[in-house]
């Protein structure tokens, strides 16, 4: 890498902002972190909560690469649930409520720990870029420029080889409640106002997305005696690889709900509500919509639950999950007063919706840089997606290959056959969005062998062979694979009563603990309910996980099949016009990438397939 300026340089201290700086630093990148304010770093926008549904999967990812949020999610969570324990294990995933005073704390201690990491408070006005020589521009059709830097809002320009725009919900960020509209990303935080501006003269295209949060409640205003109780799990799993316990004491949340008041409510001043009234145009989560939504789409519920979550072990404020809301305060105070337990509530903090710019992620390939400009990645809310984990996953991509680019290095390109990261990304890329993406395990076709517990195996080695996995996470990992090995060996070795315990785990209500007290080998085992766990969906599952090997292997070669980058769709005969525009947008690197754009069908898939085999692309690169 050459040494003037930075290597890299991240924008935004979020999420995404924070993996990709960890992951660009520790790859040697000289990196710098530009954030409004150092007390904003990792700062939760709105749940304080880390995983769940295929997003706690994505979160082990990120923790089996070498990245952050798994390990400071254990260090500051103070409720730990394995959700969807009554169905099977391609489905189990660890959610964790985090107090959200210490994750920021603790996030930025391990980022100002970090060598080759320093962190700036600023706000960046404009990406900086150069022309492209004709030999570069030649090779990559749809690129004109490279990046050279950024321009900060007080003239300074720090010139870099690479930047990752990370920005979450400030680019033109407008707050919502009522009828009041105020500029902010966050609440009393600013927007990034000239940052949308400088994307577009960049040339790329803009959209517009909107999210909500709902009111926090005080701590001390609730009728605890009312509420249902949700206690954590007895014996927590961890998030990371690393951590071997979580000692801490546990915090309760509790569950109360909706009913036919709050319903009355909210449709009689549904023409007080921003996105009834026209005043947000914007597209907001299908999955996870404000209150006022879901009493329009399902009519028929007579009450929608909500979990009252701490903020904080210590902390005064309640988080009400499930009433996320835009409407005008006294129609928020009503709708909280009228809710069990919540009768004399006082509110800390209304709800309110954001409205944000993005860019639409066809613009972008699966190294998430863009299109258009080489050096220049996006990671994060600015790709369409919602959700911390979510963010986080693509950041440390983002943070892998700008340091890979600044070194001259190949991308590292995550399948989807390997991590739930991979889905996510391949989604973005090819499908685009109309609304915030969100991680479902539903969306990967593989998720018998991405579950929870196996990130590790998926992607320590990866991380180990592009330099982010240390000795210390190498050697952990290694020690827990024999461990794995000797006890699955045991299993076939030992006999009870003529048959081999492996025949007998088999059984779909056998979990085997019982043969410990029979084989005092197997004792030390169960003291390791992570390994013991993999080792059971290893035994009982085997033969699905044998068929999706065989169909993850005829995917890997449908993914070998290239297309050439500089084929001109437009020449391909008999090839309808919605698959020249759809795949001339998008640009598919193989095969697997372009079956899965949207509005392709089969027979343009076989016109492409027809035609590169021919070889005749006669005017493909003109």
């Amino acid at each position: 890498m050459r040494r003037s300026g930075y290597d890299v340089i991240v924008v935004g201290g979020g999420h995404a902002g924070a993996e990709a700086a960890w992951s660009a630093a520790r790859l040697g990148a000289r990196t710098v972190l530009i954030t409004f304010s150092l007390e904003a770093i990792g700062r939760p926008s709105c749940n304080p909560a880390v995983g769940g549904i295929g997003k706690g999967q994505i979160v082990r990812e990120v923790d089996a690469l070498g990245g952050l949020m798994g390990r400071v999610a254990d260090e500051t969570g103070i409720q730990f649930r394995m959700l969807n324990r009554r169905k099977g294990p391609a489905v189990w995933a660890p959610r964790a409520q985090i107090d959200s005073g210490t994750y920021p704390a603790v996030l930025r201690r391990y980022l100002e720990n970090c060598p080759n990491l320093k962190i700036i408070e600023a706000s960046v006005e404009a990406v900086e870029s150069e022309p492209l020589g004709p030999s570069c521009a030649n090779a990559l059709p749809l690129a004109t420029s490279r990046v050279s830097g950024v321009r900060l809002s007080d003239g300074r320009v720090l010139a870099a080889h690479a930047v990752v725009i990370a920005s979450g919900t400030f680019l033109r960020g407008l707050m919502h409640t009522g009828e009041a509209k105020a500029p902010g990303g966050r609440v009393g935080e600013p927007a990034a106002t000239g940052l949308s501006a400088s994307l577009a003269a960049l040339g790329m295209e803009l959209g517009r997305l909107k999210t909500g949060t709902p009111p926090r409640i005080a701590r001390d205003s609730v009728d605890w005696s009312q509420l249902a109780v949700q206690h954590g799990d007895e014996r927590p799993v961890p998030f990371s690889f690393l951590t071997d316990s979580l000692p801490q004491e546990q915090v309760c949340c509790w569950l109360t709900a909706t009913n036919e008041r709050v319903h009355e409510l909210i449709r009689a001043n549904l023409h007080r509500a921003p996105m009834y009234t026209g005043q947000i145009q914007s597209r907001g989560p299908r999955y996870c919509p404000s209150i006022e939504d879901k009493v329009v789409r399902f009519a028929d519920k007579s009450a929608h639950q909500v979990f009252l979550e701490p903020e904080g072990r210590d902390s005064e404020r309640i988080y009400a999950n499930g009433i996320s809301t835009s409407l005008p305060q006294d129609v928020q105070a009503q709708i909280v007063t009228s809710i069990r337990g919540l009768e004399h509530a006082r509110v800390l903090q209304w709800g309110y919706a954001v409205e944000y710019d993005f860019v639409p992620p066809e613009q972008i390939d699966a190294s998430l840089m863009t299109k258009r400009v080489r050096g220049l990645f996006l990671a994060g809310q600015i790709n369409g997606s919602s959700g911390y984990e979510e963010a986080a996953g693509q950041g440390i991509i983002a943070g892998i290959n700008a340091a890979r680019f600044c070194a001259g290095a190949s991308p590292v390109i995550i399948g989807r056959d390997q991590a739930y990261i991979g889905v996510m990304i391949d989604d973005l890329v090819t499908r685009g969005v109309t609304e915030p993406y969100r991680m479902f395990t539903s969306r990967a076709e593989h998720r018998l062998h991405l579950r929870y517990d196996n990130a590790d195996v998926r992607l320590t080695p990866l991380g180990r062979e592009i330099g982010l996995v240390d000795d210390e996470r190498w050697q952990k990992f290694q020690a827990k694979s024999d461990k794995l090995a000797a006890l699955l060996q045991s299993w076939e070795r030992l006999r009870f009563e003529g048959r081999t315990l492996a025949d007998w785990i088999r059984r779909p209500e056998e979990d085997g603990l019982r043969f410990a007290a029979v084989f005092p080998e197997l004792e030390p085992y169960t003291r390791e309910l992570d390994t013991w766990g993999r080792a059971l969906v290893e035994i009982k599952y085997a033969g699905y996980l044998q068929r999706q090997q065989r169909s993850i292997d005829e995917f890997r070669r449908r993914e070998e099949q290239v297309i050439p980058p500089d084929l001109n769709y437009s020449q391909v005969p008999h090839l309808r016009r919605e698959a020249v525009e759809r795949w001339s947008a998008v640009r598919p690197q193989n095969i697997g990438q372009a079956a899965r754009v949207s509005g392709i069908h089969p027979t343009d898939l076989s016109v492409l397939l027809v035609y590169i085999a021919s070889g005749q692309r006669r005017a493909s690169c003109g």
